[in-house]
């Protein structure tokens, strides 16, 4: 097979520097990624050559990997031990990263048979401690950096690092639950918070949990799954499998945490448009010492048939009250496909049109009773 070449162009905003690291070290860390690659650069480009069907592969790969290194440099000057945790947790999956003194999948089994459950976690949250920081990054999921993206997103997670309870009201696809379990995450890897707590309502759309077959763990857990998946992706599904046993991770419907005070944690109440007005006094009510709470939801999603919706009234009830923050996300804020965005505008639109009819439909028949009751009098 010929030599195949991809190329890919740093961006003029960034310095190769920034991107690339001193003396090239991030772009060491990929090629001991890919040994069977050869990178070159020349000023701003970067060309990834291949000779082989396998190493095609590779080079695809390789792409994928500089093209997040890129996106990363946006916020910071990136180097090569956040590359290396970049590489470890995108790369290995693959098993492309080829097993070295101190790295692979060889070492790290050896390393877990080695010592039980409890040894496991420890190492676990000493090497997320020691994993660096990288500026507005607030963590990785499945090796690609997680941070806000939009203006809303911003001052989303601003109000978050500033406030004990954040409530995010907003369309879906604005990552009110993605960023707010990222921030989770940061917080129990830097040993800010014991334990990661969320939770749900388990509203169903027109069934009910009694009529469902399984038990009751089999029943709600659809409901929790999206919790699970963002979880799995910045953990990996291995540690979270160890933190959920060691119960320093709880995945669980709204209704168990009736009765109990949560202290030195992190609280995330998902959907919460489908909280009751008693459920939601329920759970603020659950705030312990050193816990931090986020409540999202979206208000024009609303499963419940006849209570009201807590999310609905939550902001005139709690208005005045320091340390509670409100972050309005606007479907500009939608990173999802952009279809999404377009598809929440449109459902804004036709909300709006259907208010305005039946604003009109009120005072006209307003109009009319004023009108009879006149010609009524007049006839008297």
């Amino acid at each position: 097979m010929a030599t195949t070449t991809r190329t890919i162009t740093i961006p003029r905003q960034l310095d190769p520097v920034t991107v690339l690291g001193p003396i090239d070290e991030v772009l060491r860390e990929v090629e001991r990624a890919f040994p069977d690659l050869t990178i070159i650069v020349r000023g701003d480009r970067i060309a990834i050559m291949s000779r082989s069907k396998q190493s095609e592969a590779q080079a695809a790969q390789a792409e994928d990997v500089l093209a997040d290194i890129i996106q990363a440099a946006y916020t910071a000057p990136m180097d090569a031990d956040t590359v290396r945790r970049m590489l470890d947790q995108n790369v290995l999956k693959n098993s492309v990263r080829q097993s070295h003194p101190g790295h692979g999948r060889v070492v790290e089994e050896l390393r877990l048979q080695k010592h039980a459950q409890g040894a496991a976690i420890a190492r676990d949250e000493t090497a997320d401690r020691r994993k660096p920081h990288v500026p507005g990054v607030i963590t990785f999921a499945l090796g690609k950096p997680v941070r806000a993206k939009t203006a809303g997103q911003i001052a989303y997670v601003n109000a978050i690092e500033s406030h004990t309870i954040t409530f995010a009201i907003g369309p879906a696809g604005t990552g009110k639950t993605y960023l707010a379990v990222a921030k989770a995450v940061r917080a129990f890897q830097d040993r800010q918070v014991r334990r990661i707590i969320l939770t749900r309502p388990a509203v169903e759309a027109g069934e009910n949990l009694g009529f469902l077959p399984g038990t009751l763990n089999e029943k709600v857990d659809p409901y929790l799954r999206p919790l699970y998946d963002a979880l799995s992706d910045m953990l990996g599904a291995d540690q979270l499998k160890r933190y959920m046993d060691d119960g320093a991770i709880e995945v669980a419907p709204l209704a168990y945490m009736r009765g109990r005070t949560l202290n030195d944690a992190f609280v995330i109440l998902d959907e919460a448009q489908n909280t009751t007005e008693q459920q939601m006094k329920m759970f603020l009510t659950r705030l312990g010492f050193n816990t931090k709470m986020i409540i999202t939801g979206d208000v024009t999603q609303v499963d419940l048939t006849v209570p009201k919706s807590g999310l609905a009234t939550i902001e005139r009830i709690l208005d005045g009250i320091d340390d509670i923050a409100f972050a309005h996300l606007q479907p500009e804020d939608v990173v999802r496909h952009a279809l999404v965005g377009k598809i929440v505008a449109a459902y804004d639109r036709h909300a709006a049109i259907a208010g305005d009819h039946s604003r009109q439909g009120r005072r006209h028949g307003n109009e009319i009773e004023t009108t009879e009751r006149n010609e009524h009098a007049d006839e008297r």
